[in-house]
């Protein structure tokens, strides 16, 4: 058997009334319900450290003819509309 500790938990009210309920819905002990919610979201915690980072390719695409990158207000101008100026 596992070795016991003693702590103090506050719960948010949802969450105590949740836990409560499926005690009670269970047959089984308020303590067991918080052990085994926590068991599983740690384990999901865990395993949203091991996923890979997402990645995305970089493709040059140039400026189009007749656009200047040193003017910023004339590309979102040529872009999007003189009434966007």
């Amino acid at each position: 058997m596992m070795p016991v500790m003693r702590t103090t938990l506050t719960l948010d009210e949802d969450v105590l009334d949740k836990a409560k309920a499926m005690a009670a819905k269970g047959h089984t002990s308020f303590r067991q319900v918080i052990n085994e919610a926590l068991r599983i979201g740690l384990q999901e915690a865990e395993k949203g450290a091991e996923r890979r980072p997402f990645r995305t390719k970089a493709h040059p695409m140039g400026v189009r003819p007749g656009h200047s990158l040193d003017n910023v207000q004339e590309l979102l101008a040529q872009a999007e509309g003189e009434r966007f100026r």
